[in-house]
């Protein structure tokens, strides 16, 4: 099986999707969702860890996603021999400058510097374009260097273009991917495995993000106690003085 191979070339003069009038799509991104965050740390070290790595991130964190430390051994740790080890790239670096052309970028905190919806969007807008080396473009990555590695679940896009109108009200022809060879998942299916991928890159981002919401919380909860224990004890202590 073939593992995702690069989110390459984050250089500044190629756009991003916004800046190009592309809309994105909404990310289901629910951090509170631990059966989407279990899946989605799967697809990441079936399809992405062999390429890409995730050096600011260990496998003992996958426990606050609800998994115990049997379950990470046996299902998620095939690049690492102890659970308090980072996710590293299972490929070596030279061996990745010289296969792809540049080292695939760390993606510990992609979806920081990117977006969900971004990421959403981009891993679903893979299209069959012959012009390229790898036999694959993106609709809102052009020359993307990345082949579609998960062509075998989503199956084969292409790009044609349709008519339709632009914000003005005129007739143009717009460019839509159509879905041209299924893959072994439905688009629905689809759509939710690269959900759940996304919903762990942003968990991954910040795997305390949510501990220190709810920490955020209890001490604004705490302080606007002690404030009205603060103004009691002031009026008090202040009644009998004139």
């Amino acid at each position: 099986m073939k593992k995702l191979v690069a989110l390459l070339l984050l250089a500044p003069a190629l756009a991003l999707a916004s800046s190009a009038g592309l809309k994105l799509d909404r990310a289901p991104v629910d951090l509170h969702n631990l059966p989407s965050l279990q899946r989605g740390a799967q697809v990441f070290v079936n399809y992405c860890l062999n390429c890409h790595s995730a050096n600011y991130m260990r496998y003992n964190r996958l426990s606050d996603l609800g998994l115990s430390e049997e379950q990470i051994r046996a299902n998620l740790m095939f690049a690492a021999d102890k659970v308090g080890e980072t996710m590293m790239v299972a490929m070596r670096g030279k061996d990745a400058a010289q296969w792809f052309g540049v080292a695939p970028p760390d993606l510990t905190v992609i979806a920081r510097s990117r977006g969900a919806d971004w990421l959403y969007t981009y891993l679903r807008d893979f299209y069959r374009d012959p012009t390229r080396a790898t036999g694959w473009n993106n609709h809102i990555f052009p020359s993307v260097a990345m082949p579609h590695v998960l062509v075998h679940l989503q199956g084969v896009q292409v790009l044609k273009m349709q008519e339709g109108t632009d914000a003005h009200g005129h007739k143009t022809q717009i460019p839509r991917l159509v879905l041209q060879t299924p893959g072994s998942l439905t688009p629905v299916q689809y759509d939710q495995l690269v959900g759940d991928l996304v919903n762990y890159l942003v968990y991954m981002g910040e795997p305390a993000g949510m501990s220190r919401v709810q920490i955020g919380i209890a001490v604004l909860l705490f302080l606007a106690v002690f404030i009205i224990v603060s103004w009691l004890l002031k009026r008090a202590y202040w009644k009998d003085v004139h």
